[in-house]
Protein backbone atom coordinates (compact mmCIF):
# COMPACT_ATOMS: atom_id res chain seq x y z
CA UNK A 1 0.00 0.00 0.00
CA UNK A 2 2.84 2.57 1.12
CA UNK A 3 4.80 1.61 -2.32
CA UNK A 4 1.85 2.24 -4.34
CA UNK A 5 0.97 5.45 -2.76
CA UNK A 6 4.73 6.51 -3.16
CA UNK A 7 4.60 6.31 -7.32
CA UNK A 8 1.46 7.69 -7.29
CA UNK A 9 2.88 10.65 -5.45
CA UNK A 10 6.27 10.52 -7.30
CA UNK A 11 3.83 10.26 -10.46
CA UNK A 12 1.86 13.31 -9.48
CA UNK A 13 5.24 15.66 -8.41
CA UNK A 14 6.50 14.75 -12.21
CA UNK A 15 3.68 15.86 -13.92
CA UNK A 16 3.04 19.01 -11.85
CA UNK A 17 6.87 20.08 -12.65
CA UNK A 18 6.67 19.29 -15.89
CA UNK A 19 3.91 21.80 -16.35
CA UNK A 20 5.43 24.31 -15.10
CA UNK A 21 8.39 25.80 -17.48
CA UNK A 22 7.61 29.38 -18.27
CA UNK A 23 10.61 29.11 -20.81
CA UNK A 24 8.36 26.76 -23.17
CA UNK A 25 7.53 28.03 -26.45
CA UNK A 26 6.49 24.66 -27.88
CA UNK A 27 4.65 21.24 -26.85
CA UNK A 28 4.23 18.40 -29.87
CA UNK A 29 2.94 15.01 -29.43
CA UNK A 30 4.17 12.11 -30.74
CA UNK A 31 0.98 10.82 -31.06
CA UNK A 32 -2.39 9.83 -29.62
CA UNK A 33 -1.50 6.49 -28.15
CA UNK A 34 2.01 7.41 -26.35
CA UNK A 35 2.73 9.45 -23.54
CA UNK A 36 5.63 11.32 -24.26
CA UNK A 37 5.93 14.75 -26.16
CA UNK A 38 8.86 16.58 -27.95
CA UNK A 39 9.11 20.00 -25.62
CA UNK A 40 10.32 23.11 -27.34
CA UNK A 41 12.44 25.43 -24.52
CA UNK A 42 13.74 28.89 -25.01
CA UNK A 43 17.32 30.18 -23.06
CA UNK A 44 18.74 33.51 -22.88
CA UNK A 45 22.32 33.04 -22.05
CA UNK A 46 22.76 34.74 -18.90
CA UNK A 47 25.90 36.77 -18.89
CA UNK A 48 26.05 37.07 -23.22
CA UNK A 49 21.97 38.03 -23.40
CA UNK A 50 22.63 38.48 -26.83
CA UNK A 51 21.92 34.55 -27.45
CA UNK A 52 19.45 32.60 -27.42
CA UNK A 53 19.45 28.91 -27.51
CA UNK A 54 16.39 26.73 -28.53
CA UNK A 55 16.49 23.05 -26.93
CA UNK A 56 13.99 20.18 -28.42
CA UNK A 57 13.75 17.26 -25.66
CA UNK A 58 11.55 13.98 -25.03
CA UNK A 59 9.37 14.41 -21.80
CA UNK A 60 7.42 11.32 -20.89
CA UNK A 61 4.48 12.59 -18.48
CA UNK A 62 4.23 9.53 -16.56
CA UNK A 63 7.20 8.13 -16.31
CA UNK A 64 9.84 8.69 -13.81
CA UNK A 65 12.72 9.34 -16.35
CA UNK A 66 12.44 10.70 -19.38
CA UNK A 67 14.63 10.21 -22.40
CA UNK A 68 18.55 11.59 -22.63
CA UNK A 69 17.58 12.62 -26.10
CA UNK A 70 18.10 16.33 -26.80
CA UNK A 71 18.86 19.07 -29.45
CA UNK A 72 19.71 22.58 -29.04
CA UNK A 73 20.56 25.65 -31.76
CA UNK A 74 21.72 28.92 -30.84
CA UNK A 75 22.22 32.18 -32.59
CA UNK A 76 22.77 35.63 -32.08
CA UNK A 77 19.88 37.52 -30.90
CA UNK A 78 21.23 40.63 -29.95
CA UNK A 79 24.65 42.66 -28.99
CA UNK A 80 27.26 40.73 -28.15
CA UNK A 81 29.96 42.95 -26.39
CA UNK A 82 33.60 42.64 -25.12
CA UNK A 83 32.75 43.24 -21.50
CA UNK A 84 29.89 40.02 -21.58
CA UNK A 85 32.76 37.83 -22.99
CA UNK A 86 35.32 38.83 -20.47
CA UNK A 87 32.86 37.61 -17.79
CA UNK A 88 32.49 34.37 -18.83
CA UNK A 89 34.53 31.36 -17.87
CA UNK A 90 37.28 30.79 -20.57
CA UNK A 91 38.76 27.01 -19.21
CA UNK A 92 38.41 24.48 -21.46
CA UNK A 93 35.39 22.94 -19.83
CA UNK A 94 33.45 26.23 -20.08
CA UNK A 95 30.22 26.71 -17.60
CA UNK A 96 26.97 25.40 -17.23
CA UNK A 97 24.19 27.78 -17.82
CA UNK A 98 21.73 25.87 -17.73
CA UNK A 99 20.12 22.33 -15.99
CA UNK A 100 16.64 20.56 -15.97
CA UNK A 101 16.23 17.21 -14.06
CA UNK A 102 15.44 14.38 -16.58
CA UNK A 103 14.26 11.41 -13.54
CA UNK A 104 13.95 11.05 -9.95
CA UNK A 105 17.20 8.82 -10.43
CA UNK A 106 20.10 11.93 -10.43
CA UNK A 107 19.74 12.35 -14.53
CA UNK A 108 20.32 16.01 -15.64
CA UNK A 109 20.16 17.31 -18.75
CA UNK A 110 22.71 20.23 -18.80
CA UNK A 111 23.38 23.25 -21.48
CA UNK A 112 27.21 24.11 -21.10
CA UNK A 113 28.97 27.36 -22.54
CA UNK A 114 32.41 27.15 -23.87
CA UNK A 115 34.77 29.39 -25.45
CA UNK A 116 36.85 28.71 -28.58
CA UNK A 117 39.21 32.04 -28.21
CA UNK A 118 40.82 30.71 -31.67
CA UNK A 119 37.94 31.12 -33.96
CA UNK A 120 36.39 33.34 -31.42
CA UNK A 121 32.95 31.20 -31.18
CA UNK A 122 30.99 30.29 -28.56
CA UNK A 123 29.93 26.78 -28.44
CA UNK A 124 26.99 25.36 -26.41
CA UNK A 125 26.82 21.71 -25.61
CA UNK A 126 23.79 19.95 -24.46
CA UNK A 127 24.57 16.65 -22.70
CA UNK A 128 22.86 13.98 -20.31
CA UNK A 129 24.72 13.18 -17.09
CA UNK A 130 23.64 9.55 -16.79
CA UNK A 131 24.23 7.16 -19.93
CA UNK A 132 21.89 5.48 -22.41
CA UNK A 133 22.36 1.88 -23.86
CA UNK A 134 26.14 2.77 -23.64
CA UNK A 135 26.38 6.50 -24.09
CA UNK A 136 26.10 9.49 -23.50
CA UNK A 137 23.90 11.40 -25.35
CA UNK A 138 24.43 15.51 -26.72
CA UNK A 139 24.68 18.12 -29.13
CA UNK A 140 26.52 20.97 -29.82
CA UNK A 141 25.65 24.74 -31.63
CA UNK A 142 27.90 27.18 -31.84
CA UNK A 143 27.78 31.20 -32.25
CA UNK A 144 30.61 32.99 -33.92
CA UNK A 145 31.64 36.35 -32.56
CA UNK A 146 32.64 37.62 -36.27
CA UNK A 147 30.12 40.61 -36.63
CA UNK A 148 30.03 41.67 -33.18
CA UNK A 149 31.68 44.32 -30.99
CA UNK A 150 33.31 40.98 -29.45
CA UNK A 151 35.21 39.92 -31.81
CA UNK A 152 39.30 40.74 -32.05
CA UNK A 153 40.53 41.14 -36.06
CA UNK A 154 44.26 38.23 -35.55
CA UNK A 155 46.86 39.07 -38.40
CA UNK A 156 46.60 35.78 -40.51
CA UNK A 157 48.43 33.09 -40.94
CA UNK A 158 51.07 32.69 -42.66
CA UNK A 159 52.81 29.07 -44.58
CA UNK A 160 55.75 29.37 -42.18
CA UNK A 161 53.25 29.63 -39.28
CA UNK A 162 50.71 26.67 -40.48
CA UNK A 163 54.07 24.51 -41.55
CA UNK A 164 55.06 24.54 -37.66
Amino acid sequence: MQKSLLIASSIAIALTLSGCSDNEVGDVSLGMFTTKDIKLNTLVDPVVPGVTCHIASIEADLSLADPSDSSISCRQTGEITPEMIAKIDKSKSGEVVFKKSKSIFFKTMKIRRIYDPKSETLMYLSYSTKTTTGSYKHSLSTVPLWGTKAYVAHTPATTTDIQQ
